[in-house]
């Protein structure tokens, strides 16, 4: 069994309710149909009646429920409490109101933060800075994260590398030059995800082009501060650095390259050092090693929200509904 079908059973051993809010996109019906079928999650679609059906022709959606902003007799329950939490930025109800009936993320948003669902997937037709604006303002950051921060959950054919092949890329999606404080942030998060999600020990590598000190530059500074940081909040995780990449998971050239390291040639949770790096390395395995790519999945909000890829195919929604689903799981 791979990996997102293990996810998917546990998934489906308490289902729960996940918004679709990009009903203007037809992978989020295709998506839509096969959670249903495959009974992963209860499905909320935010849009008319008239646009689902139209949207959906062809696929079973039967399963999802339906929610109108136009007419749902919760909205008014939601304008009250977005100009509750956005008063002090000058919100009106005219201006709230606006907003919940055109923007269906900030409305799919609402019903995660009222309790009507318990996560959210969105990003097929929309920019991370847009999936993510209503969850910062609303939900706001879970209590003892210090950043919010993004990774993909990579599963990598026939690999014996990582964790059987699968591994997290952190960050890859949000955070363009983190800090040292960021990045050891990024790392402490990153660990407690792949556990939760992969259910195995992580082994967390921070990246560079240079290994235990084989270049000297700002750049990789700024990663070996990062480890320091990293290894006095979080004693108890496997953590070392700085790593080229094949040091950081091909036993040999990790053994060779640094000899002493308990991560070195064993790492399943990859931390770049910037959000270039993490972005071209994620669709590089995805690409060139045909890896299957789950994210990006978000870590810090007060809620499961996640993100997609612009470029995601209707069984990648369907991969992060679920992964989704066991983060909410966790959160109760």
């Amino acid at each position: 069994m791979g990996f997102i079908d293990v996810i998917k059973e546990r998934a489906r051993s308490s289902k729960k309710t996940i918004v679709l809010p990009e009903t203007e996109d037809r992978r989020t019906y295709e998506a839509a149909a096969q959670v249903l079928k495959e009974g992963i999650a209860d499905i909320v679609l935010v849009g008319s009646e008239e646009a689902v059906k139209a949207g959906s022709e062809g696929l079973d959606i039967s399963g999802a429920k339906i929610v109108d902003p136009a007419t749902s007799d919760r909205t008014a329950a939601y304008v009250d409490k977005l100009v509750e939490l956005r008063s002090k930025k000058g919100m009106t109800p005219e201006q709230a109101k606006d907003i919940l009936l055109n923007q269906y993320l900030y409305y799919g948003v609402m019903m995660v933060k009222m309790g009507d669902a318990d996560g959210m997937v969105s990003g097929a037709c929309h920019s991370t800075a847009d999936t993510l604006r209503p969850c910062l303002q609303i939900l706001k950051t879970k209590p003892g994260t210090k950043l919010v921060s993004a990774f993909f959950l990579m599963a990598v054919p026939n690999c014996e590398f990582g964790a059987d092949g699968t591994f997290v890329f952190a960050d890859a999606g949000l955070n363009q030059n983190p800090n040292p404080e960021e990045l050891a942030a990024i790392a402490a998060s990153s660990a407690e995800s792949f556990e939760l999600l992969v259910g195995k020990e992580p082994v967390v590598a921070m990246l560079s082009h240079s290994t235990m000190g084989s270049a000297k530059h700002a750049d990789v500074d700024k990663v070996t501060e990062a480890v320091k940081i990293a290894k006095e909040q979080n004693p108890e995780i496997k953590l070392d650095g700085e790593f080229q990449l094949d040091a950081a998971i091909v036993p040999s050239v990790g053994a060779s390259k640094a000899p002493n390291s308990p991560v070195a040639g064993k790492a399943n949770v990859l931390v770049f050092p910037d959000l270039d790096a993490g972005n071209i390395g994620y669709k590089l395995v995805q690409r060139l090693a045909k890896a299957e790519a789950y994210g990006p999945i978000t870590q810090g909000i007060a809620a499961p929200v996640n993100d997609l890829s612009r470029g995601c195919s209707s069984e990648d929604i369907v991969g992060v509904v679920a992964i989704t689903s066991v983060q909410c799981q966790a959160a109760e």
